[in-house]
C-alpha cells in the first residue's frame, strides 16, 4: 500500500513560521543599537499579544485557569519566557552580529532537553546526549576568537534559551489555557513589565522614536505573535515531530536574512557552527523514547487532538486530527508507546 503524501498546506505554515521567528532577530538587531533592549524586549511582546489576541477569546476552561499550581506555572512561563528571555537576547544583539545569535538560538533545544532531564524526570538517550554536546561545542565555536565583547553575548544568549527552555517546560504543564491565551498572558504583561523598567532605566537617547516603535509592535507581532498561531495549525496536521523539524529551521533563517539583508560577513566558524548544530539538531529530533509506563485517572484542560493515542473521547463533526481545548477525563491507563515529557508523562525513569 503506498504511503499517503504529506499535505502542503502544514509544511507551509510552519514554514512561514520558522521564516517568521527567524526574520525577527536581525530586526531586532537592526532596533536595538539605538533602543533600550529592556524596551524593544517590551514592545516585541506586546506586538505578539496583540497579534494572537483575537484568537484568544475562546476555548481553554476558565475554571481550571486560576488554581494555584497552574498559576506557578504561568508565572513561571511569564517570568523566564517574556521578561528576562527577551531581554537577555536583546542585551546579546548589542554585542554580536545577528547572523550568531540566530546560531545560538539553537541551544534552546538543548535547554529544553536538559531541563526536561533535570526537573522534569525525562530520559535523555545516547543520541540527545550527544546532540547537546555537538550544539553546545557549535555554541563556543561561534565565541572563537574568544574577546570580553563577544563571550558576553554568548553568555547572554545561552541564558536566553536556558530561559524559553524553561519556558517551554513549564508552558507544556499548564492546564485551562489555549495557545494563544497563554501567549497573549504572557505578551501583555511582560511586556508591559519591560516597557516599565525600559521607561525608568533608559536614557533619552535610548527611547525609540515613533517609526522604531511601529516597527518592533509589527516584528513582534509576526516573529512571535502569527508565527505562534501558524506553527500550532501546522502542527495540528504534522504532528509535534515533524513541525519541530521545519521549525528548527528558524535560527538558519536567521542567518541567511544577517547575511544578505544585513551584509554581515559570512564567517568560517559561523559555518562550522552551523554544521554541527545542523548535525545536532537532527540527532535530538531523530532520538525516541518508549516503555511501558502508567497513566492514573485524571481530569484536566488543555490543547488536544484525538489520534495521539491518550484523547479517545469525540465530538461530533471534529476531524480526529483538530486541535482543540476543553476539560476532559482519562481512565487509568498502562501502556507503551514514544513519548516526550508532556502533561501525560511525567513519570520516574
Amino acid at each position: 500500500m503506498a504511503e499517503r503524501s504529506q499535505p502542503v498546506g502544514p509544511l507551509l505554515w510552519c514554514l512561514a513560521a520558522a521564516v517568521l521567528f527567524g526574520a525577527s532577530t536581525p530586526v531586532a538587531k537592526i532596533l536595538v543599537g539605538s533602543t533600550s533592549p529592556f524596551l524593544l524586549a517590551g514592545l516585541l511582546y506586546l506586538g505578539a499579544a496583540a497579534a494572537v489576541l483575537p484568537f484568544s477569546f475562546s476555548g481553554g476552561s476558565p475554571a481550571r485557569r486560576w488554581q494555584g499550581q497552574n498559576l506557578r506555572y504561568l508565572a513561571g512561563a511569564v517570568l523566564f519566557g517574556g521578561v528576562l528571555g527577551p531581554v537577555l537576547l536583546m542585551a546579546s544583539l548589542r554585542l554580536a552580529a545577528a547572523s550568531s545569535v540566530s546560531l545560538w538560538l539553537n541551544l534552546e533545544s538543548v535547554g529544553t532537553a536538559v531541563l526536561a532531564w533535570a526537573f522534569f524526570r525525562e530520559h535523555l538517550d545516547r543520541r540527545t546526549w550527544a546532540a547537546v554536546v555537538l550544539v553546545c561545542a557549535a555554541g563556543l565555536v561561534l565565541a572563537w576568537p574568544f574577546s570580553a565583547g563577544l563571550g558576553l553575548a554568548g553568555i547572554f544568549a545561552a541564558l536566553a534559551c536556558l530561559c524559553w527552555g524553561l519556558d517551554n517546560n513549564v508552558t507544556s504543564l499548564i492546564d485551562g489555557f489555549t495557545p494563544a491565551q497563554s501567549t497573549a498572558v504572557k505578551g501583555l504583561v511582560a511586556g508591559l513589565v519591560n516597557l516599565g523598567v525600559g521607561l525608568v532605566l533608559a536614557s533619552p537617547e535610548e527611547l525609540p522614536v515613533k517609526g522604531e516603535v511601529l516597527v518592533a509592535l509589527l516584528a513582534g507581532g509576526l516573529g512571535y505573535g502569527a508565527s505562534l498561531v501558524l506553527y500550532v495549525k501546522g502542527a495540528q496536521r504534522l504532528g509535534a515531530t515533524r513541525s519541530q523539524l521545519v521549525f528548527a529551521t528558524a535560527p538558519f533563517v536567521g542567518v541567511l536574512l544577517a547575511w544578505l539583508a544585513l551584509g554581515e560577513p559570512v564567517l568560517g566558524t559561523q559555518l562550522l557552527a552551523g554544521g554541527l548544530m545542523l548535525a545536532g539538531i537532527g540527532l535530538m529530533l531523530s532520538s525516541k523514547h518508549g516503555h511501558e509506563h502508567a497513566h492514573v485517572a485524571m481530569t484536566h484542560t488543555h490543547s488536544h487532538r484525538h489520534d495521539d493515542g491518550h484523547h479517545g473521547h469525540q465530538h461530533e463533526g471534529l476531524p480526529p486530527g483538530a486541535e482543540h481545548t476543553h476539560e476532559h477525563a482519562h481512565e487509568a491507563a498502562n501502556h507503551a508507546h514514544p513519548h516526550e515529557p508532556d502533561l501525560h508523562h511525567r513519570h520516574e525513569h
